[in-house]
């Protein structure tokens, strides 16, 4: 039983880590990573039996015990790819390559399988990724094509903010995903103040959009609105999907309804004045606070518990004016 509860303790933090309480004396001690949370002192030890949530591919060949991913798989733009690649070249250690090279046929994976990122997959060019047709693939185009789904959900008041998004303050949200790619779309508060859009003008591919500026539009009706970038980049991939079903983006905002990926060089500069997950939650309630008593201004007041807004807002009351929606809002 209590190898049991320690195996979960372990699971839940995911980065090959288990965990424990302590005390202000232990926030001293070396050979744990200690942090206060709500009060409680934790203590966290790198754990070889853990789990990595994003292993590192040099991990997964052998050739360092443990590191986990922190450049989203975007090993060309990886400092630590980097070092690692210069002291091989020295002579210090082998590459990633060459220790998968020693195994045996059977376990000569693919590097995508080697770092959990799809199903397993025997490699067919021994490691000399560049002359492979599938990880061009995979990388151009199977990736920026395939939209997930969040995997947690928060609700304030009816409208979802999923964890692991990034948002800006004109109600659009951005998300790293694997190979460096930026998704963007709207989010779900959007969608449902002004309801399901006619049709979306969205970007074409190459074209660079920079942050706070008007990137795409939508219409409705005789309505239109400009709808300000989350980032600076280049577009990469468009979701036609959306072009041809534009509620799908009502439906399913956060993943079938992304509305297009683009590359940065620098994700940490691109994403520095977004809000995360957590303070998103508390804007997301102001958010909803200033359009209640906008509401309040033009239909009376509100029942007392609050309630859940409708899903067309704007339809169901015009009198809230669509520009001043999209002002108030949309910052547009």
């Amino acid at each position: 039983m209590a190898e049991k509860t320690k195996q979960r303790a372990r699971d839940r933090v995911g980065y090959g880590s288990s965990y424990r309480k302590g005390t202000s004396h232990d926030l001293k001690q070396k050979g744990e990573i200690g942090a206060v949370l709500g009060g409680q002192v934790w203590l966290i030890r790198p754990d070889k039996k853990g789990q990595s949530a994003n292993p590192c591919i040099w991990m997964q060949a052998g050739v360092v015990e443990f590191k986990n991913c922190n450049n989203f798989y975007d090993c060309t733009t990886c400092k630590y790819d980097m070092g690692m690649r210069k002291k091989a070249s020295q002579g210090k250690q082998m590459t990633w390559q060459d220790a998968m090279r020693r195994r045996s046929g059977l376990e000569r994976i693919c590097r995508h399988s080697l770092t959990q990122r799809i199903g397993k997959r025997q490699c067919a060019y021994d490691y000399e990724c560049s002359r492979c047709d599938f990880d061009q693939f995979f990388e151009d185009v199977w990736t920026t094509k395939t939209g997930a789904h969040p995997g947690e959900v928060h609700s304030v008041k009816g409208f979802d903010v999923p964890m692991g998004y990034y948002f800006h303050n004109g109600h659009t949200w951005a998300r790293i995903e694997s190979g460096g790619y930026i998704r963007v779309g709207m989010d779900d508060f959007a969608l449902k103040l002004l309801g399901k859009a006619d049709a979306f003008d969205l970007p074409l591919l190459g074209k660079e959009l920079d942050q706070g500026i008007p990137g795409w539009g939508l219409k409705r009706g005789n309505n239109s609105a400009d709808v300000l970038s989350p980032v600076d980049g280049v577009i990469v991939e468009v979701n036609s999907d959306v072009k041809e079903k534009t509620g799908v983006t009502n439906g399913d905002p956060y993943g079938e309804g992304w509305l297009f990926v683009l590359r940065h060089p620098n994700l940490k500069k691109a994403m520095k004045n977004l809000m995360d997950d957590t303070r998103g939650i508390q804007w997301m309630a102001n958010e909803v606070a200033k359009l209640e008593g906008m509401i309040e201004e033009v239909a009376g007041p509100l029942a007392a518990d609050g309630g859940h807004l409708s899903e067309d807002i704007f339809g169901n009351l015009p009198d809230l004016g669509w520009g001043n929606l999209t002002r108030t809002f949309l910052k547009t």
